[in-house]
């Protein structure tokens, strides 16, 4: 296949404006494809490269060689490329990467170069993002889509699961199934005003603390241990702690889900930031374990001895993880078999009160007969904070004033739409810290794709928590919503421009 017929077929999705005319494109494509291509090509039309990282951003497409007059370029070739521009390192790495660049685009005609720039900068505007192109691989085949998402998420990438079902068809989906040491991406919650909105939803379920710190998963098989992020990066050489606590685990095969915080002398939870940088150094882990040691603590089991639990509800899942883990290991709860009985109901409240007063975030309300929903934000899962956050993207930055200037500081912020483009809701500059500024202008100068007199716009790669006080409707942006008061909480480098917050969760926060 030619990297022209994506091409194409990428500006045939844009303009389609129906849900079910976008998946019917993608679904015609993928039939076309070799199998040994789909993985490529799924990836590409969800807005993404495989290699991830290449050490190529915008910069090094501002300026493009003429393009080819036809197109040749195949998939295998335009893949092979970036795998070796991903490649170059050391000294003169990027001049060497911008010339290995240079040539793949001059073999490109104009609409292909368009093609490869939006999709270097995690720009493609297609709408044909994880959720189109799972529904576009599933008509293709003939298969259920929500068994084709449960693969995908199971199977490690959607590139995979596309290969396995374009060669033996729907019944390569049997082949995806939980398996330790492969991590999947982890459930997430929806969110609630107060604790007892969430028990009224859920009914029977337990009150867990929720914890500000990193999202970790622990894979046990044997002597072998592996410790996984929430962005499903391997970090187990930087947190022996976690690492430790799983071969010492009454279990010889395991997957845990859990956080990994710190805390001061009194108990207090040291700051995120504390924790994230501990976990982000690659160097001297010993002594960085002895200066901020990290506590793990674990609130969930996905796989015990040979048996899958995702599809176990809560209840046994915690048993589970109760004979494997002493109390200590594990999340502060108190379980709520019936809301409506008054005492029950007021020693959750005090429960999420009391988590609150030692410093946590706030509780997590997770129904009883709940399966894990693994990459998916389940609404069995309630999470209730004191103060409304939000994890959005940021757009572009306006340049400062006063004892600002010269630095990027005003933020626009977006959410995400349905279609994986993204909607301003506002501007913030509160809550920025000088070395949070320092860093905030350096970052957005290296994203910014275009350079105004007021600042810049910018890729949309960076999430950054923001807490605001609530929600309001305006006619200044283009969702008909904003927030009010909005502050910089903290940038989430664990987190991905497709895992911010959506417009729908925005809008449900409206008062009714």
């Amino acid at each position: 296949m030619l990297l022209a017929d994506i091409a194409r077929t990428s500006a045939r999705i844009a303009r389609a404006t129906g849900r079910n005319d976008k998946v019917a494109l993608l679904a015609e494509l993928f039939r076309r494809a070799e199998p040994s291509e789909v993985p490529v090509v799924v990836t590409y039309l969800a807005g993404r490269l495989p290699q991830r990282r290449t050490g190529v951003g915008w910069r090094s497409v501002r300026e493009l060689p003429p393009a080819a007059d036809e197109p040749a370029l195949s998939i295998a070739e335009v893949d092979a490329a970036f795998a070796r521009i991903a490649e170059v390192s050391g000294k003169g790495a990027q001049a060497e990467r911008k010339r290995q660049l240079d040539v793949l685009m001059a073999a490109a005609t104009e609409e292909e170069q368009w093609f490869l720039v939006r999709l270097i900068g995690g720009e493609l505007r297609q709408g044909a993002l994880d959720a189109f192109a799972v529904e576009g691989l599933a008509a293709a085949v003939a298969a259920d889509p929500g068994e084709v998402r449960r693969a995908v998420m199971l199977g490690g990438s959607l590139g995979s699961v596309a290969q396995a079902l374009l060669a033996q068809g729907p019944d390569a989906l049997a082949l995806f199934q939980l398996q330790v040491g492969r991590p999947v991406l982890p459930m997430l919650a929806h969110t609630a005003k107060d604790v007892d909105e969430a028990l009224d939803k859920l009914g029977p379920c337990a009150v867990e603390e929720k914890l500000d710190g990193i999202r970790v998963q622990v894979h046990k098989d044997g002597d072998q241990v592996r410790v996984y992020t929430r962005t499903l990066d391997e970090i187990t050489d930087r947190l022996p702690e976690a690492a430790e606590i799983a071969r010492r685990a009454d279990a010889a095969q395991l997957v845990l889900d859990g956080e990994v915080i710190a805390l001061k002398e009194d108990g207090w939870p040291r700051p995120f930031q504390e924790v994230s940088g501990r976990v982000a150094s690659r160097l001297d882990v010993a002594g960085a374990s002895s200066e901020l040691p990290l506590h793990p603590v674990f609130f969930d089991v996905l796989y015990l001895d040979g048996e899958d639990l995702l599809d176990r509800p809560f209840v046994e899942r915690h048993a589970a993880l109760a004979r494997v883990l002493p109390d200590k290991l594990r999340v502060r709860r108190v379980p709520v078999p019936d809301p409506a009985d008054g005492p029950t109901r007021v020693a959750a409240r005090e429960f999420a009160e009391e988590v609150l007063a030692r410093g946590h975030e706030g509780v997590v309300v997770k129904a009883l007969d709940s399966r894990y929903s693994a990459g998916r934000r389940g609404a069995s899962w309630l999470k209730v904070k004191p103060v409304h956050t939000l994890d959005l993207v940021v757009l572009g930055a306006e340049w400062g004033h006063g004892r600002r200037a010269g630095k990027l500081s005003n933020l626009h912020l977006g959410a995400r739409r349905e279609d994986g483009t993204f909607a301003m809701l506002g501007k913030t500059f509160k809550g920025l810290t000088d070395v949070l500024l320092a860093w905030q202008t350096e970052r957005l100068r290296e994203l910014a794709v275009e350079e105004k007199s007021w600042g810049v716009v910018v890729a949309p790669e960076l999430v950054v928590e923001i807490a605001f006080d609530g929600v309001q409707r305006s006619t200044r942006y283009p969702e008909g919503v904003t927030l009010r008061f909005a502050r910089v909480v903290r940038y989430r480098d664990d987190k991905r421009a497709q895992e911010a917050d959506t417009v729908a969760a925005v809008t449900a926060l409206l008062p009714q």
